[in-house]
């Protein structure tokens, strides 16, 4: 069974930083593209970045471009997210997401078959 678990969610005050990390357990995805969205209360799903399965490529939102930096470590099966300089435009569930492709740059949620259940990132003013 395919697991994504998300860590390192938590409450923050504006102009800090968080990191936060997903495990993938149950298949490698060191082949595959993986990425990260959010969803703000009454909002829907966006995508905030993406790497793809060496790394060499990374994806951004514009609004977090600058700020936030998508890593991965494939040796570990993990994929990190460090966020800096957050505001509270910020707050959001985060979510890890895996894709079962090593083509796509996983700017779409729909390139996306495993997805994690959710890490919550508060950015208080």
């Amino acid at each position: 069974q395919v697991q994504l678990i998300e860590s390192g969610g938590g409450l923050v005050q504006a102009g800090g930083s968080l990191r936060l990390s997903c495990a993938a357990s149950g298949r490698s995805f060191s082949s595959n593209t993986m990425g990260w969205f959010r969803q703000a209360p009454g909002k829907e799903r966006r995508f905030v970045a993406s790497i793809t399965w060496s790394g060499r490529d990374t994806y951004y939102a514009d609004s977090v471009k600058g700020r936030f930096t998508i890593s991965r470590d494939n040796a570990k099966n993990t994929v990190s997210l460090q966020m800096n300089s957050l505001s509270p435009e910020d707050t959001a569930v985060y979510y890890c997401a895996a894709s079962q492709s090593r083509y796509v740059s996983g700017k779409i949620s729909s390139e996306y078959t495993y997805w994690g259940q959710g890490a919550q990132v508060t950015v208080s003013s």
